[in-house]
């Protein structure tokens, strides 16, 4: 054990610290590395001092109270929290060239021998400071990938470039599949030995404790107590496809007044996805109620937990609704191929497809036996994707590459 003047700096860089699956991860990380070991620092674009940034006051009061949780619970592990503002999402030339800046300043003032970015706007930012003030070791999480889905062509183009280049400063790429590591390779981002695999991990505690009336949950979320319950959760934005779901949801509806859909998350596409459930007629068995704190309780009420992304580097919420015991459709896509196995612990359908969704739906939807036993194969096969073993692999790579 080394004495506390001997820690290994660790410095984190990520824009937004919500309660998105990179959020989560990195938050698990910074807080599980031990701190008799590692000094660590996170950088995050959010606003440390209760002022909001734009995009978090996009999210409802309910997830801002939840991430300001995380912070205070980072803040407690002993983690020194830095806020950078200009350290956002959107591509803007002065908020890029500010934030690049100031990662340089702070980072010549902490000296860390590891810097770990996270998502692809704070990676190139990131890593390119660290390279510049010689940092020792450089290791990146993409979460996925912005080869598609997220930008317009030429952006994407550029986004590609950017990440080619990047990759010939950074020591260790970790892609959280081998589906994601087969697309970082297969845009030629970087060659095969610098890829590392480690799964996101999941707090599976807090769903193996839970307990939930469901007949009172039910009632929380507006549905009929003998109502059949398709339900996904995540950000409201259009790579998560939820629209393909609302249509599957239009075709199902008519046939099966009884089956019910649950979309918990908020986003941009709040709004024109309620207009569109109430233009197609469907709003009665349709809710929207936000973005929920208890994750594992609003779970509990789903027969069936759908996962329509467009593009997806693991999918962490399929990995929770298998823990729950639900059995899942999901678009074959990225890392989902990774972690759902068709026909064992759910249905693959190929992206955007509404059409395949609704017959997923309905195929599960008359066989209870088949979806209770894709439930137990799924809560095995979660027990695989737990934070202790993320740690554990992150702890090893850093020991590694030091």
């Amino acid at each position: 054990m080394n004495p506390p003047c001997n820690k290994i700096k660790v410095m984190h860089i990520i824009t937004r610290f919500d309660k998105g699956g990179s959020a989560e991860n990195t938050f698990l990380t910074v807080c599980g590395l031990d701190t008799t070991r590692y000094d660590v620092s996170l950088i995050t674009g959010a606003s440390l001092q209760g002022n909001l940034g734009e995009k978090e006051k996009e999210s409802g009061d309910s997830e801002n109270e939840a991430v300001r949780a995380n912070i205070t619970a980072v803040r407690e592990q002993g983690v020194r929290l830095i806020g950078l503002p200009h350290l956002i999402r959107e591509l803007r030339p002065f908020s890029e060239l500010s934030a690049f800046f100031s990662l340089i300043r702070i980072i010549r003032r902490e000296k860390p021998r590891i810097v770990h970015t996270h998502t692809s706007k704070a990676g190139i930012l990131g890593r390119w400071a660290a390279f510049i003030c010689r940092v020792p070791v450089i290791i990146h999480t993409p979460h996925g990938h912005v080869f598609w889905g997220y930008f317009r062509p030429w952006q994407t183009r550029l986004f590609i470039l950017l990440e080619r280049w990047t990759a010939r400063i950074t020591d260790r790429i970790v892609a959280l599949t081998p589906q994601e590591r087969s697309d970082h390779l297969r845009f030629r981002i970087a060659p095969k030995e610098k890829f590392t695999v480690i799964h996101s991990g999941v707090d599976l505690t807090r769903f193996y404790n839970t307990v939930t009336d469901i007949s009172q949950m039910k009632k929380n979320l507006n549905l009929p107590g003998g109502s059949f319950v398709v339900g996904t959760l995540g950000r409201l934005t259009p790579v998560k496809g939820q629209i393909h779901l609302l249509r599957a949801a239009v075709e199902i509806v008519a046939d099966r007044p009884d089956i019910y859909f649950v979309f918990v998350g908020e986003g941009e596409l709040h709004d024109d996805l309620e207009k569109f459930a109430e233009v197609a007629g469907i709003m009665e068995n349709v809710r929207f109620p936000g973005w929920k704190s208890d994750v594992a309780s609003v779970l509990s009420v789903f027969d069936i937990f759908v996962f329509p992304s467009l593009n997806e580097g693991m999918g962490k919420a399929i990995v929770e609704a298998m823990v729950m015991g639900k059995p899942i459709i999901a678009s074959d896509i990225g890392g989902i191929s990774d972690l759902v196995v068709s026909g064992e612990t759910g249905i693959l359908v190929p992206p955007a497809g509404s059409n395949a969704i609704a017959e997923a739906i309905k195929t599960l939807y008359a066989n209870p036996e088949k979806r209770t036993e894709m439930g137990k194969r799924g809560q095995e096969r979660a027990a695989a994707y737990s934070a202790e073993s993320m740690l554990h692999k992150i702890k090893t790579l850093y020991e590694c590459l030091l």
